[in-house]
């Protein structure tokens, strides 16, 4: 069956993306209760929706508003919270697998890496609750995907496609501000690409009108995102305050917190050493848990597929490999560089989600008989992680509150 839909990359996607829209629904209404950040993020978006009054004025307003569309079409509950949330989960799924299928043009690595995105546990579960990060996820992979499908776009079709990734990468800032720098990274692909090949790469237009047109449409979409905050009964936003308010949230963004029980520090993130409990109380008259918990063998054995690629890739001159492996040293470099008085664990969701395109790719450097079947090997190694940790992933019931010792590998998960 899979040699007849291999041809067929898109019905490939979207039965996976199926899948994976079924598995982020299940049980979505557990916990029935607000969970971790979602103590901030509902109440802002209810008040957002309303058009009262500025709310949780350190983030800007695209998941809020994403989040307040599934309170208006489900209603102010647990589904409602976290409805479109799924849907964000099942873009991140669906924008690994353009991206493995633009570098590489295997149906195979592409299912590899969207399965791997799945099984993450991240993903999973920051697409069944109301924070910022599941559609950060969403439109920075998504924007990156349409990015790759303009690269190589016949000429004459290359502009739509930008101008597709410039609005995704907008959006992208739009949820949080740490998307910003892949947008510069995104400029300097294309930079890079009309340097190497100009025939070949973005065919038919030419480097600076392509950076222009990235940059100003990204952040014309980027500022389109503040519209409600004009209309808001209790001050609202004037032209003359669009600016200041942008200082006003880096302000907010970099002042220095208390300790927190949780805060973790970057270079502690790919490691596992400090997950976070999002949630473990009674709930609906049983105990239930859910940690956020990268799947040990995606987020282990990632990091040498980072290695792999970046290895594989310069001593081949691959710019596809190398580029799969240097998006995940990217993406990690940004949080050591930004001023953050904090660090969190979920900080790393965007990271994680690369690592999934990092291990395909690592597959795919070496030859087919030295690492047959190995990749089906390790994709059953993540799904017998991702079934183990299950319970508390999912706020599954569990026998009483000390439940979680089953599943504490190290003393610092507690």
């Amino acid at each position: 069956m899979f040699s007849r839909l291999r041809d067929r990359p898109w019905t490939l996607a979207l039965l996976i993306g199926t899948a994976a829209q079924l598995l982020f629904c299940y049980r979505l209404g557990s916990p029935s209760i607000l969970t971790f950040d979602e103590i901030h993020y509902v109440p802002a978006a209810r008040t957002l929706w309303a058009l009262a009054e500025p709310a949780n004025t350190e983030h800007p307003l695209v998941a809020k508003e994403l989040i307040g569309l599934g309170i208006r079409l489900f209603g102010d509950n647990a589904i409602g919270w976290r409805a479109v949330s799924t849907l964000a989960g099942t873009a991140t799924v669906l924008g690994v697998f353009a991206i493995l299928w633009q570098l590489f043009g295997r149906a195979r690595v592409a299912v590899f890496g969207a399965l791997l995105v799945v099984l993450n546990q991240t993903v999973y579960i920051q697409a069944r609750i109301a924070m910022l990060e599941g559609f950060l996820g969403a439109f920075v992979t998504c924007a990156i995907a349409a990015l790759l499908w303009a690269m190589r776009a016949p000429p004459g079709r290359v502009w739509p496609r930008l101008l597709l990734s410039a609005v995704l990468f907008g959006l992208a800032v739009g949820t949080k501000w740490v998307a910003a720098p892949y947008v510069a990274f995104a400029c300097l692909l294309i930079l890079w690409a009309k340097w190497r090949d100009p025939a070949r790469y973005f065919a038919g237009v030419g480097a600076v009108p392509a950076v222009l047109l990235l940059g100003l449409a990204s952040i014309a979409t980027y500022f389109l995102t503040f519209l409600p905050a004009f209309f808001y009964r209790l001050d609202p936003m004037t032209l003359e305050g669009l600016l200041p308010f942008q200082r006003f949230m880096y302000e907010r963004q970099t002042q220095i917190l208390p300790p927190h029980p949780y805060q973790s520090d970057w270079w502690s993130w790919p490691l596992l050493i400090r997950p976070i409990w999002y949630f473990y109380e009674p709930d609906q008259g049983v105990q239930r848990g859910v940690l956020l918990l990268g799947n040990p063998v995606i987020w282990w054995g990632g990091l040498v597929a980072v290695a792999a690629c970046l290895w594989a890739g310069f001593r081949r001159r691959s710019a596809a490999i190398f580029g799969a492996g240097l998006l995940w040293v990217a993406s990690l470099a940004i949080w050591a560089a930004i001023p953050k008085s904090l660090g969190f664990f979920y900080y790393y969701h965007l990271s994680g989600i690369f690592l999934c395109v990092a291990i395909p790719a690592a597959f795919y450097a070496y030859p087919q008989a030295r690492r047959r079947y190995l990749d089906e090997l390790f994709l059953f190694a993540a799904l017998f992680a991702f079934l183990h940790f299950w319970p508390i992933l999912s706020a599954a019931p569990l026998s009483g509150p000390g439940a979680f010792n089953r599943w504490m590998w190290l003393n610092s998960w507690r």
